[in-house]
């Protein structure tokens, strides 16, 4: 290991986390301007095949450095590394950041199957790296809020979980529908955010039994079809009794451009966050009891970026590995149990 590279030699709070940005596509720049805008970290360099991308990453970042790949971009010293790249390439990635002795922030999935997401954690744990996944909508203030219900008791014995994320797009680009390259569907893409929402506010019970059905353009497929899945439901049962029904898809024709929410039902209440007209971005939550309902927080808020920055700024202040991330492994298992029970 690279010791020079360490985050140890970063003072906490002393100096922005020197930062090296791979893939620099839609999402990897929105999360660059975050951290950048946070004062959390710099960008000192950045790797893309796209020209045009790395054209677009240098508005935000005039000063970084631009290198040929990740090999050149692992020479440079770093703390961290923002990792914003094909599915297929986030695990080894990661594990070959880590193994150098970088932190790392990466895209979900973390990986295509538990297996991968198990090794990455594990890389994180023997290099004692801070690691980060964007599961952005931990964030939302909307979740934070209903989380906090939940955690306090509040809605009194969660029984049912209804999780839903319709896309009316679907993705843009050809890997996404390459089994080989995306690790999966819908499931991979949407249903990775909804399993990962759930467990986090539910403090990560213990899964006891999954079931599914996946659908690609209206026929009824396999988890193991060689074609990706464009909608999805699973029903989850936990430990504790209480159930999950997720439902996900690209490209339903459902009227409008996206249908996102998490509903928590108990004994004593209720909560529930959703998208507000179709929107990717603007959402609202409230709180339920019986018939009448009450606001937790309500659009515009800039969520998009804080995992990012929340990460930027833990590695700022000399974070290293925290066993909590352990819950990405259980998160991908639940994918994969959806996968496997079609």
């Amino acid at each position: 290991m690279n010791e020079v590279l360490r985050s140890s030699t970063m003072p906490a709070g002393s100096r922005p986390a020197r930062l090296g940005f791979l893939g620099v596509g839609w999402i990897g720049r929105h999360r660059m301007e975050a951290i950048l805008s946070s004062g959390a970290g710099e960008a000192v360099v950045i790797a893309d095949a796209s020209p045009e991308m790395v054209e677009e990453a240098r508005r935000i970042a005039p000063v970084a450095k631009v290198v040929d790949g990740f090999d050149e971009l692992l020479r440079h010293e770093l703390d961290g590394i923002v990792i914003a790249t094909p599915s297929a390439q986030h695990a080894a990635q990661s594990i070959q950041a880590l193994e150098a002795g970088f932190a790392v922030f990466c895209q979900k999935p973390l990986g295509r199957n538990a297996r991968e997401v198990e090794a990455v954690v594990d890389a994180a744990r023997k290099a004692d790296r801070l690691l980060g996944v964007d599961l952005s909508y931990r964030h939302t203030q909307g979740m934070e809020h209903i989380r906090t219900l939940l955690q306090n008791g509040e809605l009194g014995s969660v029984y049912a979980v209804d999780l839903v994320f319709h896309n009316a797009y679907g993705p843009d680009k050809a890997w996404f529908y390459d089994k080989q390259l995306s690790g999966g569907g819908c499931v991979m893409d949407l249903g990775i955010h909804l399993a990962d929402l759930a467990l986090w506010a539910l403090d990560f019970p213990q899964v006891e039994k999954v079931s599914s059905q996946l659908f690609h353009q209206g026929r009824r497929i396999s988890g193991q079809a060689d074609e990706v899945e464009d909608f999805a439901t699973a029903t989850i049962e936990l430990s504790t009794g209480t159930v999950l029904r997720l439902t996900c898809s690209w490209r339903l024709q459902a009227g409008t451009n996206a249908i996102i929410g998490a509903s928590f039902y108990g004994t004593g209440g209720g909560a529930e966050m959703r998208n507000v007209s179709g929107s990717f971005y603007d959402f609202v939550a409230e709180r339920f009891q019986a018939t009448s309902r009450s606001p937790l927080s309500e659009p515009p808020e800039a969520w998009g970026g804080r995992a990012a920055v929340d990460w930027a700024r833990r590695l700022q202040s000399g974070d290293r590995f925290d066993p909590t991330c352990s819950e990405y492994a259980a998160a991908a298992a639940v994918i994969d149990q959806i996968y496997s029970s079609a």
